[in-house]
């Protein structure tokens, strides 16, 4: 008798097991539906709009999955509903926006996810306005436009990549919360990723991981075109763990930001300012970056214009270019700071020019240069002793072997103190530790 009832337990629990292995595969069945079954098909030539619409609005209506055939499918404009994932095969399906299309729209949506599809379109490969928990993985962009265009919107784009655009990669406007994360660009017109708003606010979008390369500036510009990443009127952004490499301009460009940080990037061989802080900023976190081969390292300026209350600490900057083939106007500078700031604790080398320059004329306040190693630098700090220019402490730096000064006072860009170490009681605005 026990061991019948024994028996008879293996037997109900190996049909348990079974079931459980059964459910999952069974599950994913009812919830997946294939579109070729609703007409869609790839590599025609054919217009797949209404074919493709109507199996994205019976999917979202079904609560399915869509997964779309392999190929490029022809389209003239789809508009995705929301509460919807589409699935593509990886690396071979493509929506394409037919010549005078209005291309791939999420409008005033929640809930959509686009995983492994590919998107090209004239102007925008896909426009997000008015949506909410919208999320991109895996895609691939590219068109003679911006691969994604966002306004009023939060969005999650990770592990996608963005090839031959004509404009941007990105460009988010009055953002609801943007992730940006794990994403390949390469080889855009103006720009790599764009965090902008119409009005100063808070944004709180992150940037975190992505690769970005060979950033042009067709549209031409004095610093609003040729940036790898770049935040305007964006506040409370973080920028970090990116590897951003020859871009026309900045790697990283900050523009009227509050409480914006940036840190544990690689900038490599920018042709302006590889990290810049400008115009009307306030409260900004430089820290632990690597700068090699840019015309203009480290710049927190712009104190005319309100900028002011930086922190650049730990960062490897060297390698700067004796000019800058984009702007005339650019000297070679490791690291500048004006109002309100601590440079300490970086690195700088190799600079045919000033290691760290603080102030320009009476644009000056409050500046503190302390414990960075400085070597091979034609000159290692720079002050402004002009007339009302405000406090800068200069302590602790090791200065080694500069070609021609060690600490300079300055009056504009004229050299008027060569040697402010031993004269600076002379200017009651330095002070040395």
């Amino acid at each position: 008798m026990t061991k019948m009832l024994l028996a008879n337990r293996r037997r109900i629990l190996a049909g348990l097991a079974t079931v459980a292995v059964a459910t999952p595969t069974l599950a994913r069945a009812q919830t997946t539906l294939d579109a070729t079954t609703l007409g869609v098909a790839g590599d025609t030539t054919q217009d797949q709009t209404s074919a493709l619409q109507s199996a994205l609005d019976q999917a979202a209506a079904a609560g399915q999955t869509l997964r779309l055939p392999p190929g490029i499918i022809h389209v003239l404009g789809i508009d995705l509903p929301g509460n919807l994932a589409v699935e593509g095969v990886p690396g071979r399906t493509e929506i394409t926006t037919l010549i005078d299309g209005s291309g791939v729209a999420i409008r005033d949506r929640g809930s959509v996810v686009l995983r492994d599809i590919g998107f090209a379109s004239g102007l925008a490969a896909l426009t997000i306005e008015a949506s909410e928990s919208i999320t991109l993985e895996r895609c691939h962009f590219r068109t003679a436009g911006t691969g994604v265009a966002i306004s009023n919107s939060g969005v999650t784009i990770s592990n996608c990549r963005f090839t031959e655009l004509g404009d941007a990669a990105i460009h988010s406007m009055d953002s609801r919360g943007l992730l940006v994360t794990g994403n390949h660009i390469d080889l855009c017109g103006n720009a790599g990723i764009r965090i902008w708003r119409s009005e100063s606010g808070p944004d709180g979008s992150i940037v975190t991981g992505n690769r970005i390369a060979n950033i042009d500036w067709r549209d031409g510009g004095n610093g609003q075109n040729g940036n790898g990443i770049n935040i305007f009127r964006a506040d409370e952004v973080i920028v970090s763990d990116n590897h951003i490499a020859d871009c026309a301009f900045s790697a990283i460009r900050l523009n009227t930001t509050n409480n914006t940080h940036v840190s544990n990037n690689t900038c490599l061989r920018s042709r302006e300012s590889a990290i810049f802080s400008e115009f009307g900023f306030s409260g900004s976190v430089i820290a632990n970056n690597i700068v090699d081969s840019a015309a203009f390292g480290i710049s927190m300026t712009n104190f005319d214009q309100g900028g002011q209350l930086a922190v650049c600490t730990g960062n490897i900057v060297r390698n700067i270019l004796p000019s800058s083939p984009v702007n005339p106007d650019s000297s070679p500078v490791g690291i500048a700071a004006q109002a309100n700031a601590a440079v300490t604790g970086n690195i700088i080398q190799n600079v045919p020019g000033i290691a760290i320059v603080a102030g320009y004329g009476p644009y000056l306040q409050n500046v503190l240069i302390s414990s960075n190693v400085i070597s091979g630098c034609d000159v290692g700090i720079g002050v402004s002793v002009a007339p009302d220019a405000g406090p800068v402490h200069i302590t602790d730096n090791m200065i080694y072997q500069p070609l021609d000064h060690a600490v300079i006072g300055m009056a504009w860009e004229d050299i008027v103190e060569p040697d402010l170490l031993n004269n600076a009681a002379r200017y009651p605005n330095v002070t040395v530790g």
